[in-house]
This record gives C-alpha cells, structure tokens and sequence, in this order.
C-alpha cells in the first residue's frame, strides 16, 4: 500500500520541494500546491456531476425495465445497455472519477503527513519545520485553530454534497449512514488535525473550503442538466 501511495507522493514531493524554491515558504508552497491540485481534478468533479445527474434522470426508465423484465435477467441487461447507449450514459462514470481522484488525493495526504519520506533534498527538513501565520512549527499540530476551521468546512463541504446527492438511488440506499457521516466525519477531522502536522491540516481546511464553492458551481450545472432534460421532455409532447 505504501509503495502504491508513494507513486503519487513522490511526484507532489517533488512539485511541492519546486513550488518552495519559487515561493520561499513552505506555507504558502502547500497552499499553491493544495489550489493546483483540487483545480486540475476539478474537471473530473464535472464529469462525475454530470454523470451521476444523467443516472437520476434515467431512474423511471430503468425501474420500467426492471419490472418488465423482472423474470428476465439477461433481457434486462441487454435492455439496460441499449437504454445507456442510447442516452450516452455510461454508468461507471460517477465512480470512474472518483477512483482517479483517490489515489492523488491519498498521495498528498501521506506527503503532507510525512514529507521528508517522499522529498529527496534534504534542505527540505528545515523547511517543513517553518512558522506560518500563529503556527510556530508546521510539522507540529495545531491543536484547536486549524481543526476546527478543516471541521467547519468539512461539515458544509459534505453537506451540501449530501443535499446535491440526495435524488441519487445510491446515497438514498445508504441515506442513514451518511446522515451519520454528516456529523461524524467532521469530527473525526477535529480529532485527526489535532494530531497531524499542522502542514496537513492547511490542506485539509483549504480543499474543503474550495470544496465548497465546486459545490455551488457542481449544483448549478446539476440543475442546467435537469433544466435541459425537462425541455426536451416537454419538446416531445
């Protein structure tokens, strides 16, 4: 599992030990580093937006065939291929971007979480112990300021993921789980900032925060989607 996450810690190392020759501070480089990264795997936010929008919409028509075919599973399938190909939805694509998404974002957090176990320079070690802002030592926690700033977005970040997610057929099936989650996981990222390097949990509050304006833009393009499919419904009567 290490040697996996490290084919994508390395290179970040290697980005972020560029971004601080260029910046001087190590701060700000996991700062530059954190907006880089969530905007170049904003793209694949769309697509899985987009995706899991266009399984919604095709919910009617897919519980139609499921009980025409009810006793038949392979018609079903060959039903369900014809109605994906048809609308041009493919149905691994909400999942297929998040799976992308995973490896790089794990990838920063082992780098953030032990930089010097993926950064080669060795001048680097100073860096990672710098003051930024009230923060003497970012390879030190801080233990209330940052963790509860990273819980506070997390808990609006998942939120709003939550209501934009809540006409999916999968996170209803799980609806009391992830109501759970909710407020469970912010938690745990008060508890986990707390311990982590204070490096770490700049970018866990910074991403979140991002988050939450993907989201605001994810939930307009959500409902154009939505707009469009009623116009062509209304257009065919």
């Amino acid at each position: 599992m290490n040697s996996f996450i490290g084919i994508f810690a390395e290179p970040l190392g290697f980005f972020l030990e560029w971004l601080y020759g260029i910046i001087g501070s190590y701060g700000l480089s996991i700062i530059a580093l954190t907006v880089i990264v969530k905007g170049v795997l904003y793209p694949l936010y769309v697509k899985q937006t987009k995706s899991m929008a266009g399984m919604t919409l095709l919910q009617p028509k897919v519980k139609a065939l499921q009980q025409k075919y009810a006793n038949d599973k392979e018609m079903l399938n060959q039903k369900l291929s014809q109605l994906y190909k048809e609308e041009k939805i493919n149905p691994a694509g909400g999942c297929l971007p998040m799976l992308i998404q995973m490896p790089v974002i794990f990838g920063l957090f082992a780098l953030l979480r032990n930089p010097m176990s993926y950064i080669e320079d060795p001048s680097m070690i100073f860096a990672v112990h710098e003051s930024f802002l009230w923060m003497m030592d970012l390879s030190q926690p801080d233990k209330w300021i940052l963790p509860i700033a990273a819980g506070v977005a997390t808990f609006i970040s998942f939120s709003m993921s939550q209501n934009q997610n809540a006409m999916n057929p999968t996170a209803n099936q799980m609806g009391g789980m992830m109501k759970a989650m909710k407020y469970v996981f912010p938690v745990m990222i008060v508890l986990m900032g707390r311990a982590f390097p204070a490096g770490l949990t700049i970018y866990w509050f910074l991403g979140q925060f991002m988050q939450i304006f993907f989201n605001l833009h994810l939930k307009k393009i959500r409902e154009r989607i939505q707009k469009e499919a009623e116009e062509r419904k209304q257009g065919k009567r």
